[in-house]
C-alpha cells in the first residue's frame, strides 16, 4: 500500500496519539492489571491500523458516485487501463 503525503501526516498523528495509550497499558501490564494493559494496548494498536484497513466515508462516496457515472466519463485508478498486446505468434 502507497500512502501519499497527507496519508503519512495522518499516520505519524495516529501513532503521537497512539503511543502514549500504548505506554500506560504497558505500565498497567507491570503493575498487576493485565485486563486493563492488554485493553488499552488493543486500543493503541487499533487506533493504527483500522484507518488502513476500512474505508473511510469519502472513498466510500466516491466509489458509489463513480459507480452511477456514465463509463466514458469515470477516472477510476483502479481499473486497468487498456494496453495493447502484442500479437501471438
Amino acid at each position: 500500500m502507497r500512502l501519499g503525503i497527507l496519508d503519512t501526516i495522518g499516520l505519524a498523528l495516529t501513532v503521537i496519539f497512539a503511543f502514549p495509550v500504548a505506554n500506560f497499558g504497558v505500565n498497567r501490564l507491570l503493575a498487576g492489571e493485565p485486563v486493563t494493559g492488554v485493553a488499552l494496548i488493543g486500543v493503541a494498536v487499533a487506533m493504527v491500523a483500522v484507518p488502513h484497513y476500512f474505508t473511510d466515508p469519502r472513498t466510500v462516496l466516491r466509489r458509489l458516485l463513480g459507480g452511477l457515472l456514465p463509463a466514458r466519463l469515470r477516472d477510476d485508478p483502479s481499473t486497468p487501463a487498456e494496453v495493447d498486446e502484442p500479437p501471438e505468434r
